[in-house]
C-alpha cells in the first residue's frame, strides 16, 4: 500500500499535510468510522482522497452538489487521476457506460449524488465494483436540525451495509454539537474517531456594518482592500446592477447567477480566477468547488439566510493563509425582507400539494409514472401558467424536495458530451445511406477517437464546425439529427432548470406529507434566521467568538482581527488592563496548569475581553499555550 506523504507530494505536489489531515487520513486507513469537520477551504476533499490512492479499489463519494462533483472531477482528471460523477438527469446509456466502466475498474473515484443510491439500475451495478472506500461530502444534510437536509441522505447507511470491505468516511464544513450528534447517529457510526479543527480564521477579519449608504461602504472596503473580492446578492438582477456600478466606480467587475449561459459562466469564472476581473457579484449559485485561494474580501450585500451559509461564503477569502477581510453590510430594510422570507419560506401542506400537482399538470405526468424521471422546467412559465405565488412557490419547490418528492438542480452542464451509440459496421452502413452526415461523422472519429463508441465524451461544436468549414449551429442542427436518428447520444448544455421525480409520481391529494417534520424545520429556519440577527446586532463580543460559540466551540480567546477586537484594541485603557492581567495570569505559573474558569475567578475577572486579549497575546509570545480549557505553562 502507497503511503500517505507519497500520495500527497506525488499527485499534489505538497510536502506537508495540514493540521489534522494527516490524523484523518490515518484514521481512514486504520478502519475507523471517520467523521472530519474541517472550516472552508481547510482541505476536506484530500482527507478522503489521498486514503482512497492509498488502497486499491473504488472510492465511492456522495454529494448532493453537482456543480461541487464536477468540479472535483475535474480536478482530479487534472492531476490524471481517473474519476467520474453520475447525477439526476442524465439518459440511461450514459449511466449504463458510467456505471460499466467503474465496474471495470476504469475510474479511482466515482461521485453520485444522494438519491442514486436506492435505484436498481445503480444497485445491481454496485455488486460488480470493488470499492473500498465511502466518502460522504456535506454530510450535514443529513440531519433534519441542519440547514440543508436531504432526505436521500438517510438511505446512507443501508447503503453502506452493502459494502462489508469498504472503509467509511463523512466531512463537512459547518455543523452545530447537534447536527454533529445527528450525523453520528444516522450513518450508525461505532466508536467513531471525530476530528474538529477551530472555525476561528486567525487570517480571517469580520466585520459587519449597519447603515443607510450600503454602496458606498462596499466602495470604500475595496478600495482600502485591494486584491481580488467576492460580492454576494440574492438576486440575479441585482448581480448585474451593483456589477455595472462598480465598473462606474472604476472598479472592474462581472456578474455571476445560475440563469447565465454555460458559455457566459465559464468564461466569467475564469476571467475573474486568472485575475482580469477583480471582483465577482453573484448569488450563492457561486464559489462552492472554486479553487482561489487568494481572495482578499468577501462582501455580503444582503444578509444570508443561516449562519451557515455566512460562515462558507466568508470562508472563501484569504485560503492561502494571509490576511482578508469579510464585510457585511445591511440596513433595517435587509432585515424586514429576512423576516418576510423566513415567513414565506413556511409553507403550508396545502400550497405544497397545490404545486406539486401543477408540476404534474404542467409535465403531463400520470400518477404512478416517472420515478427517478428528469425533466427540462420553467419556474417562471409554471407560475404565470398556474398563477401560484412566485416566492411561496420556490420555497414549496425545496420542501417538496426536503421531503424526497422532487430534486431541483439548476442547469451546471457546461459542455457537450457525446457518445456513439450503433456499431462501427452499423455506423458505416448510416454513412454510407446518408451521405450528407457522413463529414460530421468522419470529423467526430477524426478529433476524438473510437473512444466515442465505449465512453461519453467532452465535444465542441466549435472545433468540429472549423474541421468542416461550417458555423456551430449547422453543426448542432445535424448533431441533433444523429441523436434523433438514435445513431449518437448527444447532451448539450441547457439553461433550464431539471425536476427529476424521485419517487413515481403521486396523487397530490394524498401526498405523503412529513407534517410533524416540516412545522420543525419550519422552526429550525426561524431560529436559524434569529442567530443570523444575533450576530449582526451583538457589538459587544469579538465576532471569531460567536461564530465559535455558535458551532459550540468554547473559546477564552479573542480573534484581533474583527471589527469589534479592533474598536477594543484602540482603547489606551484596554491595554493597560491587558499587561495587568498578564502580569497576573504569570504569576500563577506555580500550578504549571490551571483550569480558564477557575483562575478567572481567582482573578475576579470583569473585563472578559482583556482578559482573553492578554490570553492571546501570551499564547503568541509562547509563554502558555491553551489546551480546551486548561492554561498549560511554557
Amino acid at each position: 500500500m502507497a503511503q500517505p506523504q507519497e500520495i500527497l507530494q506525488k499527485y499534489w505536489n505538497y510536502s506537508s499535510f495540514r493540521p489534522l489531515q494527516e490524523d484523518i487520513i490515518n484514521a481512514v486507513l486504520e478502519g475507523k468510522d471517520t467523521l472530519a469537520l474541517l472550516p472552508t477551504g481547510g482541505g476536506k476533499s484530500i482527507c478522503f482522497q489521498v486514503p482512497a490512492l492509498c488502497m486499491e479499489g473504488l472510492c465511492i463519494v456522495i454529494s448532493p452538489l453537482i456543480s461541487l462533483m464536477k468540479d472535483q472531477v475535474e480536478q482530479l482528471a487534472s492531476r490524471k487521476i481517473p474519476a467520474a460523477a453520475i447525477y439526476s438527469g442524465m439518459t440511461k446509456r450514459e449511466l449504463d457506460i458510467i456505471l460499466d466502466n467503474a465496474a471495470y475498474g476504469a475510474y479511482k473515484f466515482l461521485y453520485v449524488s444522494p438519491e442514486r443510491l436506492k435505484t436498481e439500475l445503480f444497485l445491481e451495478r454496485v455488486k460488480k465494483m470493488n470499492i473500498s472506500l465511502l466518502a460522504v461530502d456535506e454530510a450535514h444534510c443529513i440531519s433534519q436540525w441542519g440547514y440543508d437536509f436531504r432526505p436521500p441522505y438517510l438511505e446512507i447507511r443501508e447503503f453502506y451495509d452493502l459494502l462489508p470491505d469498504a472503509k467509511f468516511i463523512a466531512l463537512t464544513a459547518t455543523a452545530t454539537k447537534e447536527v454533529k450528534e445527528d450525523i453520528i447517529e444516522k450513518l450508525g457510526f461505532e466508536e467513531p474517531a471525530v476530528f474538529q479543527k477551530s472555525f476561528a480564521r486567525k487570517n480571517l477579519s469580520y466585520s459587519v456594518f449597519q447603515l443607510n449608504n450600503k454602496f458606498q461602504k462596499m466602495i470604500d472596503i475595496l478600495k482600502s482592500v485591494p486584491g481580488s473580492s467576492v460580492v454576494y446578492v440574492r438576486s440575479r438582477k441585482r448581480t448585474r446592477e451593483i456589477a455595472e456600478q462598480l465598473w462606474r466606480n472604476q472598479i472592474s467587475a462581472e456578474f455571476y447567477h445560475a440563469g447565465l449561459s454555460t458559455a457566459d459562466r465559464s468564461t466569467k469564472q475564469q476571467n475573474w480566477i486568472n485575475g482580469k476581473i477583480r471582483v465577482m457579484v453573484a448569488t450563492n449559485a457561486f464559489g462552492m468547488g472554486i479553487d482561489k485561494p487568494d481572495v482578499r474580501s468577501v462582501i455580503h450585500y444582503e444578509i444570508p439566510d443561516t449562519l451557515e451559509a455566512y460562515y462558507q461564503e466568508a470562508g472563501r477569502a484569504g485560503r492561502d493563509e494571509k490576511m482578508a477581510y469579510a464585510a457585511l453590510v445591511y440596513d433595517h430594510g435587509d432585515v424586514d425582507f429576512l423576516r418576510k422570507r423566513i415567513q414565506q419560506s413556511n409553507v403550508g401542506p396545502d400550497l405544497l400539494k397545490r404545486v406539486y400537482q401543477s408540476i404534474s399538470n404542467h409535465l403531463k405526468i400520470a400518477v404512478g409514472s416517472h420515478s427517478m424521471a428528469s425533466f427540462e422546467i420553467d419556474i417562471n412559465e409554471l407560475v404565470r401558467v398556474f398563477d401560484l405565488p412566485a416566492a411561496e412557490t420556490f420555497f414549496a419547490l425545496k420542501k417538496l424536495q426536503e421531503e424526497g418528492l422532487i430534486q431541483l438542480n439548476e442547469s451546471s452542464k457546461q459542455f457537450s458530451t457525446l457518445n456513439i451509440k450503433i456499431s462501427k459496421g452499423e455506423l458505416y452502413k448510416f454513412q454510407v445511406a446518408n451521405a450528407n452526415l457522413d463529414p460530421i461523422i468522419k470529423a467526430l472519429l477524426r478529433l476524438y477517437g473510437g473512444e466515442l463508441f465505449t465512453s461519453f465524451l467532452r465535444i465542441r461544436e466549435g472545433d468540429l464546425a472549423n474541421v468542416l468549414g461550417t458555423d456551430r449551429k449547422d453543426v448542432f442542427n445535424k448533431l441533433q439529427y444523429l441523436h434523433q436518428s438514435e445513431v449518437v447520444v448527444y447532451d448539450y448544455p441547457s439553461q433550464s432548470p431539471k425536476l427529476t421525480f424521485l419517487t413515481a409520481r403521486q396523487d397530490a391529494n394524498k401526498l405523503s406529507l412529513d407534517l410533524k417534520g416540516i412545522e420543525r424545520r419550519n422552526q429550525n429556519a426561524t431560529d436559524k434566521m434569529e442567530a443570523v440577527l444575533t450576530f449582526l446586532e451583538n457589538t459587544n463580543r469579538c465576532r471569531t467568538q460567536q461564530l465559535q460559540e455558535y458551532f459550540d466551540e468554547v473559546s477564552y480567546v479573542n480573534c484581533g482581527v474583527c471589527d469589534y477586537c479592533l474598536q477594543q484594541k484602540k482603547a489606551q485603557e484596554v491595554k493597560e488592563k491587558v499587561t495587568a492581567y498578564k502580569k497576573e495570569i504569570l504569576a500563577e505559573q506555580y500550578k504549571a496548569q490551571v483550569e480558564v474558569d477557575i483562575l478567572m475567578d481567582e482573578l475576579k475577572v470583569q473585563d472578559r475581553f482583556s482578559f482573553a486579549e492578554a490570553m492571546r497575546e501570551l499564547m503568541e509570545s509562547k509563554e502558555i499555550r491553551l489546551e480546551g480549557t486548561l492554561i498549560i505553562y511554557n
